[in-house]
């Protein structure tokens, strides 16, 4: 299983493909399998209940793991793979441990709750981390806290692109276009703001392009009327700003992701907790379950 997880968490389109088609012909045979306990005058809720238990016990273990940093980068990669697979899985188990329907006491309704809460994040963080690999190509050494920092360092880069002059003529020639002002009238009017803070919000947490055109539209409109020199000066501007959206970007998924832990982590260790008391209170109540 390990390799069909590898296999499935690199690639584009085809891998996920394949990595669902995967998951649904193992939920598939999970479904069967419980089905066939069931024919054999046996509770199945005793089958599915103790798969559910184990996969949460993994995924509790890769928590563990991440937090003591005992894992090393390869294997923390591979855990996660799994961590992601197994977590699919586990909502196939879940519904055939619910019987498809709601659930009767608070416990069980607490229970729900908690494996629905713990899925929705653990999806929503899937989504983070594709996003930030796929739709950006943000460089994974970038840390959250080095974000602004580098947003400032970009923008006095770009005010010094910008304020710089062409060197006069040394000898009496026909006045040229004014290519600097128009510079500064598109750093002016376009780019100082989205330079000096973050922007596009909306934007960047849906992954749309939409203002990053805009600007470099603007940029490539200007690019055309002026020499080569103030050419190479926009292609460089624009390379900056490129960057500066990548690090909004980034900012807004990495600090969505921090948000994320904070509701992820503690649900998930309160969901063990409430799944152990389950377990002693259907044991307790229970004879011959088997």
């Amino acid at each position: 299983m390990r390799s069909a997880v590898r296999r499935a968490s690199y690639g584009s389109i085809g891998g996920r493909t394949g990595w669902g088609l995967l998951i649904a012909v193992i939920s598939g045979c999970l479904f069967w399998l419980v089905w066939i306990y069931g024919h054999g005058l046996r509770d199945p809720r005793y089958l599915d209940g103790w798969l559910l238990a184990i996969g949460m016990g993994l995924q509790l273990y890769f928590h563990v793991a991440i937090k003591r940093g005992s894992l090393t980068p390869k294997s923390a990669a591979r855990w996660r793979a799994i961590h992601i697979f197994v977590g699919y899985l586990l909502i196939a188990v879940f519904i055939s441990h619910c019987d498809f329907s709601l659930p009767d006491t608070g416990l069980e309704w607490a229970l729900w709750a908690g494996f629905v809460l713990v899925t929705l994040t653990g999806i929503f963080g899937t989504y983070l981390a594709w996003a930030l690999r796929a739709k950006h190509g943000i460089d994974e050494s970038l840390s959250f806290d080095r974000i602004p920092a580098r947003r400032v360092e970009l923008a006095q880069e770009v005010h010094d692109l910008v304020i710089e002059s062409d060197p006069a003529p040394t000898l009496l020639a026909l006045p040229v276009p004014p290519h600097d002002a128009w510079i500064m009238d598109l750093y002016t009017t376009h780019l100082h703001d989205f330079l000096q803070r973050r922007r596009n919000f909306r934007a960047h947490l849906i992954g749309s392009q939409r203002p990053l055109k805009r600007l470099t539209d603007e940029i490539d409109n200007l690019s055309r009327y002026v020499d080569q020199q103030s050419q190479e000066k926009l292609a460089a501007i624009k390379s900056l700003v490129i960057e500066k959206d990548r690090l909004d970007f980034a900012r807004v998924h990495l600090g969505l992701a921090r948000c994320w832990l904070f509701v992820h982590v503690p649900v998930t260790y309160a969901l063990i907790v409430l799944v152990a008391l389950h377990v002693i209170v259907v044991y307790a109540f229970s004879a011959g379950a088997f």
